[in-house]
């Protein structure tokens, strides 16, 4: 069986040649995270056509912004985009399904609660 022919590194600018795409002064150090292997998992039928739906359709507001604002400030309704899940499910099948785990939160709201559970768990923030 023939060997890959070799090529440039992927790197702008770098003449090495390389079978892996990558020479190794430039191959990626970072590796995948853990939610990769189950992140698929939003496009699924389930959550597509069933789950994140019926939520939206169950609580249409933010549950954060009815929370933080008065009830006499419009920012109180705010329509909600995101389908959280309260407790993160971390690859757990049946907390990602559980609809007692689901809570509709606008994008702003979802990315902050994101961005500090990521904080606390001493992860990288993006």
């Amino acid at each position: 069986m023939a060997e890959k022919p070799l090529r440039p590194c992927r790197h702008a600018g770098c003449p090495e040649l390389t079978r892996d795409g990558w020479c190794p002064k430039h191959k990626p150090r970072h590796q995948r995270r853990a939610s990769a292997d189950y992140h698929g998992w939003y496009m699924l039928p389930i959550w597509t056509k069933r789950l994140r739906p019926a939520q939206l359709l169950r609580e249409p507001w933010c549950r954060e912004c009815a929370r933080v604002y008065p009830l006499d400030d419009p920012r109180h309704r705010t329509r909600a985009t995101v389908v959280d899940h309260i407790v993160p499910h971390r690859g757990d099948w049946e907390k990602f399904i559980d609809p007692a785990n689901h809570q509709s939160l606008c994008k702003r709201h979802h990315d902050q609660k994101t961005a500090l559970e990521q904080l606390q768990r001493g992860e990288k923030v993006t």
